[in-house]
């Protein structure tokens, strides 16, 4: 029986809007007052019910890949920290890229919003609009700052690191830069556009066990799903894993089961067939 059902949300859960919809939280609704759990397993920084269309208090949240598990009413149950001493070393090695550092309760940027949104130049149209959109939206950057000494960075506890590196050589010299520090960080972005970096021990995978075995369950009882790159350990980890239809080749290899696209609710929809049939109910098509 799937007791935590977790669940990317760009590409997996959400719409192609990026957010809820009435069908959407009819689904986390059902398989909650049933006693499951819905968790958002999500790269996002953090997951605010406003911002995404999320009732509160009715799902537990994976954000930043892993690196900051929040339970219902939104506390931090466990974080990942990323080693002071990298940062120190990254961010004055690369004085031309924006690097966002994400805390529990902000994002703190080393360079300027001009530098940062050069990064977005070779997304296309239609994802730059949406892109913004989402940023204009999310309560979460009231907290965000930007040209933040290193010194005051250093003071807080970063849990990831993003960035847009829009030069190829610059790219190849950070992707170098932190193949010779992968003994301490990961780099897990759920496209090659972006770096999305954390500590080497988080991952979703891991973050989703922690937060399984927090509230009871074994993994046996869980139930995965994602679309892309950051989403792999997750489905590679799990017995019960799916890729929607319109996720890449390396999710779907990894889960080994693929259902329905994303637009088509095919995440809440499953879910919500498994969550019935586990109570020996007649599925509704």
């Amino acid at each position: 029986m799937i007791k935590l059902f977790a669940c990317d949300l760009d590409g997996t859960l959400l719409n192609l809007f990026h957010t809820t919809d009435d069908k959407i939280l009819a689904a986390i609704r059902e398989i909650t007052d049933a006693g499951a759990h819905v968790a958002a397993a999500t790269g996002r920084t953090s997951v605010w019910y406003t911002d995404g269309g999320f009732e509160s208090g009715t799902i537990e949240a994976i954000c930043a890949n892993g690196s900051i598990i929040r339970g219902r009413d939104g506390e931090v149950l466990k974080s990942y920290i990323v080693d002071p001493a990298f940062l120190e070393e990254l961010i004055p090695a690369f004085p031309g890229i924006c690097f966002d550092c994400v805390t529990s309760d902000s994002i703190l940027s080393s360079n300027t919003r001009e530098v940062r949104e050069a990064g977005f130049v070779t997304d296309s149209p239609w994802r730059r609009i949406l892109m913004r959109g989402m940023r204009a939206k999310a309560s979460f950057l009231a907290h965000h700052r930007y040209e933040v000494p290193l010194a005051e960075i250093l003071q807080h506890d970063v849990c990831k690191v993003n960035c847009r590196v829009p030069d190829p050589g610059m790219e190849r010299e950070l992707h170098a830069f932190l193949a010779e520090h992968a003994d301490t960080v990961v780099n897990a972005p759920f496209n090659p556009a972006m770096f999305e970096i954390t500590d080497r021990a988080c991952n979703k995978g891991e973050s989703v066990a922690w937060l399984a075995n927090y509230l009871g369950f074994s993994e046996d009882e869980v139930a995965v799903y994602g679309d892309g790159g950051n989403d792999i350990v997750m489905l590679d980890r799990f017995e019960h894993a799916y890729a929607t239809s319109n996720g890449s080749d390396a999710a779907k290899r990894a889960a080994g089961n693929v259902i329905g696209n994303c637009a088509a609710h095919a995440v809440p929809r499953h879910m919500v067939a498994t969550l019935r049939n586990d109570r020996n109910r007649t599925v509704i098509s």
